[in-house]
């Protein structure tokens, strides 16, 4: 990793303190930026990343500390005076118009106007062409509408947002979240671009691999606390999780190599929608069956027609349950058949967000609880205080509203909703997909478990490290089909890579 371009920080932050409603959620946390450095900012949710990047934006004012821009000491009176001074942020939710043209959000809120007073809309069309080439990006046009944008282009618009502002300084959340593996190497790229040409970026990201790609330092934070920075080439992996979750780990992954029972699932010449074709496979009792594929392979989908969705409705193929052949409809089918799916989009299919922590946990078993019109309240509460407990959820109770807590918690209520249908298959599609490094290994830890007691479980994940060491047994997709099965020590990443480029099982 090339080194910062001079050793004078751009931004320092030093022992910056922030409380709310009386709860200290930043104390005495120090933070310093090198000019064309790309810096990781990691912790666990509720470390207080974000609450110090607010402050570092002007959305949130400090209680105490200092901040220097270029050595001076600065008050940020808001995010116009931050964004004045060459500071932005391009938050994980992308804020983008989508009916809007791309250069109509770069210049959103400050479209220039001519003599007469009237919107000049060609100048923010000119202007906007002229950064995108200057990057590169000539495949995507000023006049364009961003809804007609793929995510990873969108991604860049926001970038030039900030960059049309002058922005030195800009801050990445999770900026990998939504892209595909060809996608994040583009980003890769253009993240070093911005490097070279003098920018200096903070980057946050759950992904601990990325850091070591793109970062020349990382700074830690746990529990609203300063715990170190170090250089990422001088610091070991596991090093940089005992940092952040407070503790040693003797494996980040649980030492689990499976118990075969009896079989629970087999799919024969499944083919459903655009997405789903020919698709054979079994699962048995007390494995990790691990599926791996690129971005639109057609894994998601397969386990959706699976478990009945309706956008991918099955055309023709047969599905066995323990031996039996079932038909399965609609999620209601498979539910009472013990196949429960822990859906990739939580927040959108996995929640209720508005709802609080009893009503989620018990959303797929409300017809024990409810009989006519009689609500067995008490049993609905056994059922979700046993799953709360069982999965160490941290909340205030189980009232509390699902949006307000942290990503790790929100998979775990997802992982008891699903539990509390007492499944024989439990399928987790990216069922750590961002979340921190503690919750993380919770999760794995729990998959394990759940494993040993004979619950057949099949893993989607993007991570190819966590699918192969998490997996007893794999399956690669690549089309819409299935290229290829691995087991034992035939599951590397060379054999993974290559069945979903298309080659095939030696």
């Amino acid at each position: 990793m090339e080194k910062a371009r001079n050793d004078a920080p751009i931004l320092e932050m030093k022992g910056i303190c922030k409380a709310f409603s009386g709860v200290t959620v930043l104390d005495d946390v120090h933070f310093d930026l090198l000019k064309g450095e790309v810096h990781a900012l990691i912790g666990e949710n509720g470390a207080g990343k974000s609450t110090l990047m607010k402050i570092m934006n002007g959305i949130h004012s400090k209680d105490a500390g200092e901040i220097y821009i270029d050595g001076e000491l600065v008050e940020l009176k808001g995010v116009a005076d931050a964004a004045r001074r060459g500071i932005s942020i391009i938050h994980q939710e992308l804020s983008l118009v989508p009916e809007m043209t791309v250069a109509e959000n770069v210049f959103l809120g400050r479209m220039p106007t001519t003599r007469l007073g009237f919107i000049d809309d060609e100048t923010p069309v000119r202007e906007t062409r002229r950064l995108l080439h200057g990057f590169g990006l000539d495949a995507i046009d000023p006049t364009q509408r961003i809804r007609d944008l793929s995510v990873a282009q969108q991604q860049m618009v926001e970038i030039m947002r900030a960059l049309s502002t002058d922005a030195r300084i800009i801050v990445m959340d999770e900026p990998t979240a939504s892209l595909t593996d060809q996608e994040i190497d583009k980003l890769f790229v253009f993240i070093e671009d911005l490097k070279n040409r003098g920018h200096s970026i903070v980057y946050i990201s759950h992904r601990m691999e990325e850091l070591y790609k793109v970062c020349s330092r990382c700074t830690v934070l746990r529990d609203g606390k300063y715990v170190d920075t170090v250089n990422l080439a001088e610091t070991a992996y596991d090093k940089l999780v005992s940092m952040m979750v407070g503790r040693e780990f003797a494996s980040f992954y649980p030492d689990y190599a499976g118990t075969r029972g009896k079989e629970l699932l087999r799919v024969e010449n499944l083919n459903a929608g655009k997405q789903v074709r020919d698709i054979n496979f079994n699962l048995y009792q007390g494995e990790i069956l691990g599926f791996y594929g690129l971005m639109g392979s057609g894994r998601t989908e397969t386990m959706r027609a699976i478990f009945g969705v309706s956008d991918t409705e099955v055309t023709s193929g047969d599905i066995y349950i323990e031996g039996v052949k079932r038909e399965i409809v609609k999620p209601m089918d498979a539910i009472r058949n013990g196949l429960i799916l822990a859906p990739e989009s939580r927040k959108d299919q996995g929640l209720v967000l508005i709802q609080d922590i009893k009503y989620n946990i018990t959303l797929a078993v409300m017809e024990q609880f409810i009989k006519g019109a009689r609500i067995d309240y008490r049993k609905e509460d056994d059922i979700a205080r046993s799953f709360y407990g069982k999965l160490d959820v941290r909340a205030s109770g189980l009232s509390q509203l699902v949006q307000n807590l942290s990503g790790g918690n929100q998979q775990k209520i997802v992982l008891s909703k699903c539990l509390a249908t007492d499944p024989k298959v439990l399928i987790l599609d990216e069922p750590t997909r961002g979340i921190d490094i503690g919750a993380k290994v919770a999760i794995y830890e729990l998959i394990a478990e759940l494993a040993s007691q004979g619950i057949g479980i099949i893993m989607i994940s993007s991570e190819m490290p966590e699918v192969i060491n998490m997996s007893t047994r794999m399956y690669v997709m690549r089309e819409d089909r299935i290229t290829g099965s691995l087991e034992g020590d035939d599951i590397s990443e060379e054999q993974v890579l290559k069945l979903s480029l298309g080659g095939q099982n030696e």
